[in-house]
């Protein structure tokens, strides 16, 4: 019963329409009719339940689609009814409805576990307007307006905490169980939980942009985006059912012409058509994928498509940046060592230069000091560091790649940001990025998965950025990377095998692109994470990839199953039936209970473990 309660009405009617045909059919079949009586009442019935198989076969046949599944199956049973075996065409067509209306349910369950996020996202907002608090519909609530929200209550939209605090649940968007604390200065997005405080949050981006809308429009372009076994499944479906209909025409006619038994080799070709129905595999593989998609979606990982699915599943090799991936990206500053001058000093030149960068190593430095001397930007330099003009002074802060473009000599000792005035070093201040917890623990589990190798690409300098990889587990590490070195190195590294690549999503976007399958992490709020990675994972654990990657392999594998499965079935099937006369209902087993199989065992690619 509780099923039938959770069915939309459309999908009611069509059972109940199943059922009914069923009842009929029983009813004709033991009744004492005979002769004429009895055809009309069998046709009547099978017009009963083949008609929307019907409508649909002469629809597509307009738009150009002749040789579907549809016809398929009319043909076959329309030429049992010639033939007089009217309750097997009856009994096919209704397996063939419900096997169809099996498929249909199992579609709509994986795209709930996908869209349920739309169902979540509120359709108002307390928005203050002219001093007072106004529940308008969130679509109309504008960027830079100011949000008001109250302890459990769903956030509307993305927005920016600008007073108050509070406790947020995250796991309808990153899948993450442990609530999350956020103040001032930090980010919240549409469809999380605040739980706690009352917070006011200026809004960031418009409903249209947010951060579930954004996914909800992802999930909806990866259903186009098709995978190489879809569309294998497709090209063979279009060359293969012509094909199907001309053999068993030649089936019909020529054994026909030669021995004069019509009856027993049309009956043969009708069964061949009926058992041959692609049906099992035009369902069951994009199915397959769907589920694989909605697994992840669920564990907290965003796969864009089924095509990328696949590509996720053949990696071979991991790439990973090391700062805000492995790394917790919340650098501290854990010494400073000045040369000539006092360390007041160089900081109070370090931090009034590293200002201009949104670095994270250098907004950790440019924390170090309350209030910043007058000073303006010269220029800055990407993946080397910032020269900037402070009291007079031209101030470089940044990497020794820095120093030697600007001729400055430096110690070999060194530091994370090396700081020069006036063309002479005075200092370095070393940042610390601690490890991530997962990071290991991430690592191991995806060389026990099979991943050959795992390696890092970094711009940092070799000593932080060899000693992350060595705890981290790596094989390898490569550093001092400007961002085109990082593209060329990973096409090194891709020699090797199909490379996975896992970054921040923002400066990582070339190497994300070029890369076989890329990954972001906490690519949420982030545009170029969206654009161009072909995974995201929705928060910052690292744990979440061995995961995807788990869930990518069974679902090719279910995919394969399928396909292996149903065509053996068929041509065992198919070929027996050139042999022997084989009943209808056995040409219904080898359809539509390949069919309820194969759609059965796609929905094993829902499980999220």
């Amino acid at each position: 019963m509780k099923l039938l309660s959770d069915l939309e009405k459309e999908q009611k009617s069509e059972l109940y329409e199943i059922l009914l045909g069923a009842a009929l059919l029983l009813l004709a079949w033991i009744a004492p009719i005979t002769g004429a009586v009895r055809a009309i009442v069998f046709i009547a019935i099978y017009i009963f339940a083949a008609r929307e198989v019907l409508f649909g076969m002469v629809k597509e046949a307009r738009e150009g689609e002749i040789f579907t599944e549809e016809t398929l199956m009319s043909a076959a049973t329309i030429g049992a009814l010639i033939l007089g075996e009217f309750p097997e065409a009856v009994a096919v067509m209704l397996l063939y409805r419900l096997g169809e209306w099996f498929a249909d349910l199992a579609v709509d369950k994986s795209r709930d576990s996908i869209s349920a996020l739309a169902e979540l996202r509120p359709d108002t907002a307390r928005v203050i307007r002219d001093g007072s608090e106004t529940v308008v519909p969130a679509e109309t609530v504008q960027v830079g307006e100011v949000i008001v929200l109250l302890p459990g209550e769903r956030v509307p939209l993305d927005a920016e905490i600008i007073s108050g605090a509070t406790t947020v649940d995250t796991s309808s968007l990153t899948g993450e169980s442990l609530p999350r604390d956020r103040k001032a200065g930090d980010e919240i997005f549409s469809s999380c939980v605040n739980l706690t405080g009352r917070v006011e949050a200026r809004v960031i981006a418009p409903q249209a942009d947010s951060a579930v809308t954004r996914i909800l429009n992802m999930t909806k372009e990866a259903a186009e985006r098709k995978s190489k076994s879809e569309n294998f499944i497709r090209r063979f479906a279009k060359i293969y059912t012509p094909a199907v209909f001309a053999f068993a025409v030649l089936a019909a006619v020529v054994p026909s012409l030669i021995t004069g038994d019509w009856a027993t080799w049309v009956h043969r070709a009708l069964v061949f058509l009926t058992v041959s129905c692609p049906c099992a595999l035009v369902v069951s593989v994009p199915l397959t994928f769907f589920c694989g998609i909605g697994a992840a979606s669920r564990k907290g990982v965003l796969i864009k498509g089924s095509a990328e699915l696949e590509k996720l599943a053949q990696a071979e090799i991991c790439a990973f940046d090391k700062t805000g991936t492995l790394t917790t990206g919340g650098f501290t500053v854990s010494g400073i060592s000045p040369a000539g001058i006092s360390e007041t000093e160089l900081i109070r030149l370090a931090a009034a230069a590293e200002r201009f960068s949104n670095h994270p190593v250098a907004r950790a430095v440019a924390g170090l000091a309350g209030e910043h001397p007058d000073s303006s930007l010269i220029e800055e330099k990407p993946g080397m560091g910032v020269v900037a003009l402070v009291e007079g002074r031209r101030v470089l802060a940044g990497n020794a790649r820095l120093m030697r473009l600007e001729g400055v000599e430096v110690p070999s000792a060194g530091g994370s940001v090396l700081v020069a005035a006036d063309g002479k070093f005075i200092g370095s201040i070393q940042v610390s990025d601690d490890l991530k917890p997962s990071a290991a623990q991430a690592v191991s589990e995806l060389k026990r998965m099979g991943i050959r190798k795992a390696v890092m690409l970094s711009g940092d300098k070799h000593a932080a950025a060899e000693e992350v990889a060595r705890a981290a587990g790596l094989d390898g590490v490569y550093a001092e990377l400007l961002p085109e070195g990082k593209v060329e190195k990973l096409r090194e590294v891709s020699r090797e095998g199909r490379t996975l690549y896992t970054g921040d999503g923002i400066n990582d976007a070339p190497v994300l692109a070029e890369a076989f399958v890329g990954a972001a992490m906490g690519g949420l709020g982030s545009d170029a994470a969206i654009e161009t990675a072909d995974v995201i994972i929705m928060d910052d654990d690292l744990n979440r990839l061995p995961g995807a990657l788990n869930i990518a392999r069974r679902t090719v594998k279910i995919a394969k199953e399928n396909i292996v499965i149903s065509l053996a079935v068929k041509f065992l099937i198919l070929i027996l039936g050139l042999f022997i006369t084989i009943p209808m209902y056995l040409a219904v087993i080898g359809d539509v209970g390949m069919l309820l199989v194969a759609t059965l065992n796609a929905l094993r690619a829902l499980k999220a473990d």
